[in-house]
């Protein structure tokens, strides 16, 4: 690491919820991280984006404290709550489970809190309902409910938007935005290969097995496209990420060298 590099990992460090540095990870198959460095600010949104296989699941469960690296280190603000939003949920059909009853596992929650979190992420009418009968949007609502009981200082929400239509992801995008501005925590979401992500991202971080490179995104132009697919309303609601590589990789995510050391950033848009 260059003193350039350093003296910015150490800046971005000071007062971190949680920051890891140097972290490697392998499984059977190979590297799965390497070298990875992280760190997400309180009042921060982070996104984290990536091929599939690039370890953006692994590196989440390494900042939850479930994953222990083969090296570096993970270093977590002393008594740091944490709320999770997993990537997905199964759950026997057969099973009866209200909403209310799957918030107050695995111990009982006093009402007064159950409605007040189902009522800030917008779905105070479902406390009753069996949780088989929800649609992919309010099932997302209703995890990130529970993530809310633990009065987080730090959300981490796993692909978040599994299952969701395209109305919904906006939906649940203004939604995560609104509740980092009212609660002033720090929030981590991975995305699935997105390019198109939250206005609202503070930096986004993409990921393959290392650190490709990291900013902030930019605002998504009001292409005339953008406009007579979406409506207005989608253009504000998402935003472009700009970046350029300093390499490339393989078939299996390996770092190979340059083809193009002149090559113009890369601005990547899907309609």
């Amino acid at each position: 690491m260059t003193e350039a590099l350093a003296n910015g990992a150490l800046a971005e460090d000071e007062g971190a919820l949680v920051t890891a540095r140097g972290v490697d990870v392998s499984f059977a198959r190979g590297k799965v991280l390497v070298g990875v460095d992280l760190a997400v600010q309180r009042g921060e949104i982070v996104t984290l984006i990536g091929p599939n296989g690039s370890g953006k699941t692994t590196l989440v469960r390494v900042i939850l404290g479930l994953l222990k690296p083969q090296s570096g280190k993970v270093r977590r603000q002393p008594g740091l709550s944490i709320g999770y939003v997993p990537q997905r949920l199964s759950v026997d059909p057969a099973l009866p489970l209200t909403a209310r009853r799957f918030l107050s596992l695995p111990r009982r929650q006093p009402e007064a809190a159950l409605r007040r979190v189902l009522e800030e992420v917008g779905a105070g009418y479902l406390i009753d309902q069996p949780i088989q009968s929800l649609s992919g949007g309010e099932m997302q609502r209703l995890l990130l409910a529970r993530a809310l009981l633990r009065d987080p200082d730090l959300l981490v929400l796993d692909e978040p938007l599994q299952g969701v239509d395209f109305t919904g992801q906006l939906a649940l995008f203004e939604l995560i935005g609104g509740v980092r501005d009212q609660r002033r925590c720090g929030v981590l979401m991975v995305s699935h290969d997105l390019h198109l992500v939250m206005a609202g991202t503070d930096r986004v971080v993409c990921l393959n097995h290392h650190i490709c490179c990291t900013g902030a995104p930019e605002a998504v132009s009001r292409h005339p496209e953008y406009l007579a697919l979406f409506g207005p309303r989608a253009a504000e609601g998402l935003a472009v990420y700009t970046h350029a590589h300093d390499h490339h990789h393989d078939i299996s995510g390996a770092v190979v060298e340059d083809r193009k050391p002149a090559e113009a950033p890369v601005k990547k848009v899907e309609a």
